[in-house]
């Protein structure tokens, strides 16, 4: 009997929290798909999607940076292992979608792939190749998933 040729994908265990109600936001499943995408190592993550009240704070509390942004990234362990939290802000990364005239899913794809990103040790802030290479990896991941380039 033949056995299927499939790779068997690393543990992913996925906490998502919808505290202010989820209306509009991307479901568990969709989540959990992009961020297997992202991911090729055993993985434990909590996704919250919050509103802007909880984005300012904790963008301000933690980068000093006194405004909601669309994804912060709170990794604990790394390299084998991820460990860590994203926070998502429903209102910005809508209001994003919107102005850079994007479908809401497409966008909301595109963050939680970088946040993940950042998680495994990516960042985009450290120099231009570091962005050009993070980048690069999100359009292909991103294309994988189906989703336009994010940066056309």
């Amino acid at each position: 009997m033949a056995t299927s040729a499939r790779p068997r994908l690393p543990e992913l265990r996925l906490s998502v929290q919808y505290p202010g109600g989820k209306e509009g936001g991307p479901t568990r499943t969709q989540v959990r798909r992009w961020m297997r995408a992202a991911c090729s190592v055993p993985a434990e993550v909590t996704v919250r999607f919050v509103g802007t009240e909880e984005g300012q704070t904790l963008n301000r509390d933690y980068r000093s940076k006194d405004y909601a942004t669309n994804v912060l990234s709170f990794p604990y362990e790394s390299g084998a292992r991820i460990c860590g939290d994203l926070v998502l802000c429903l209102p910005v990364i809508e209001r994003e979608a919107k102005e850079q005239d994007k479908p809401a899913e497409a966008h909301y794809a595109h963050m939680v792939v970088h946040g993940m990103l950042h998680l495994q040790g990516y960042d985009h802030e450290t120099g231009k190749d570091d962005a050009e290479r993070m980048e690069a990896l999100e359009r292909e991941i991103l294309a994988d998933l189906g989703y336009p380039d994010p940066y056309a």
